[in-house]
């Protein structure tokens, strides 16, 4: 008996060592320094070329393979803030299967980074009472089916309470999600510090989800006859238009200039992130468009429109804005260095966050 319970132990124990040394290395991924500096690691020990694209580079570089089939890059010297990247291994891009901190993105699969520095950012999560965001399902009847958004609610606010706040509807790039601006886009941070710093009023901030498909056209009507309506149905939120803004980020910047240009009598606040206006919805509307300067003026206490001088769209937006001022529309312009990337997105977001409701 002795016996064969020895010869199992050494069986059981051969198991044990034959499955250690298969066990896959553990990596940190990314791994980020006090100096600012970040280490990528990625483990394919059959792959040829694996690269690093990322958001603060260039171009894409490199990784050099050790004798376990893990790859690494340390990048120095970067600049803090929030960050996409991914690999390139063999020509396939992947999100870094170390990382848990995914873009929210139906398209692409980037993981991000968040380069914290030695001072908090606008973004940062600082010490300040915080707001929440809550995950809603509301019908639409435009589209007939059950659809999901997102509710910031600033600190203090009370569902059963009188205090009535207002309401900034904003929205996502074309192959994002209702979560980009939370998830990448950190909307909740920057309005919980610019709260906290006085700068901004406390408002209601809805994100609904744009993509629907082929039929472009669809939500505009969606917004006006089912988002807004389902907000005011169950937050206490004012139902005029002075307290009521729309704001959104490429295909969402141009969605925010359709909507709030066909919707006058709705919006008050109109502003445009490096807007996309190369589709047939905004041609329709803005081709021979013939507006009334002077009520829309009246009307419009901000219209905005961002871009970076980087940005693939830089010269498309300054013929926007060439058109706008033609039809003789007040507006204001932010200009920025770098291009279509969220990092622009939260400083757009958090130049107009301070300038609405005053």
């Amino acid at each position: 008996m002795k016996t064969i319970t020895y010869i199992i132990l050494i069986l059981a124990y051969s198991c044990l060592s034959a499955s250690a040394q298969q066990r896959a290395p553990y990596l940190i991924s990314p791994d980020v320094q006090p100096d600012n500096s970040i280490t990528f690691r990625f483990l394919a020990p059959n792959a040829k070329v694996v690269l690093l694209d990322a958001q603060f580079l260039d171009k894409k570089e490199p990784l050099t393979k050790d004798a376990s089939g893990a790859w690494s890059i340390t990048v120095p010297n970067i600049k803090p803030d929030i960050y996409p990247y991914c690999f390139v291994v063999d020509g396939n891009s992947v999100a870094d299967p170390n990382n848990t901190y995914l873009f929210a993105n139906e398209r692409f699969k980037f993981s991000l980074v968040d380069v914290v520095g030695n001072e908090p950012l606008i973004h940062s999560l600082q010490n300040v009472p915080h707001g929440k965001i809550s995950y809603r399902l509301y019908k639409s009847g435009t589209l007939g089916t059950t659809r999901q958004l997102l509710v910031y609610t600033p600190p203090g606010f009370a569902a059963g309470g009188k205090k009535k706040y207002p309401v900034l509807y904003l929205i996502h790039g074309g192959s994002d999600t209702e979560e980009t601006w939370f998830k990448v886009g950190r909307v909740n941070l920057i309005a919980d510090n610019l709260i906290a710093q006085h700068k901004m009023v406390p408002m209601l901030i809805v994100m609904p989800y744009a993509n629907v498909g082929f039929r472009k056209d669809v939500f505009p009507k969606e917004v006006v006859n089912d988002v807004i309506p389902f907000i005011q149905d169950n937050y206490p939120a004012y139902t005029d238009s002075r307290n009521r803004a729309i704001a959104g980020f490429s295909v969402g910047g141009g969605q925010t200039l359709d909507i709030g240009f066909t919707n006058p009598d709705k919006f008050s606040y109109v502003c445009a992130y490096a807007p996309y206006t190369a589709t047939d919805e905004f041609k329709g509307i803005f081709t021979n468009w013939n507006p009334d300067a002077a009520q829309i003026n009246k009307q419009l206490k901000l219209f905005t429109l961002s871009i970076g001088k980087s940005d693939f769209l830089y010269e498309s937006v300054k013929q926007n804005i060439v058109m706008f001022k033609e039809k003789n529309i007040k507006l204001d312009t932010l200009i920025v260095s770098g291009g279509h990337t969220w990092m622009n997105c939260k400083l757009y977001l958090a130049n107009t966050l301070p300038r609405l409701f005053k």
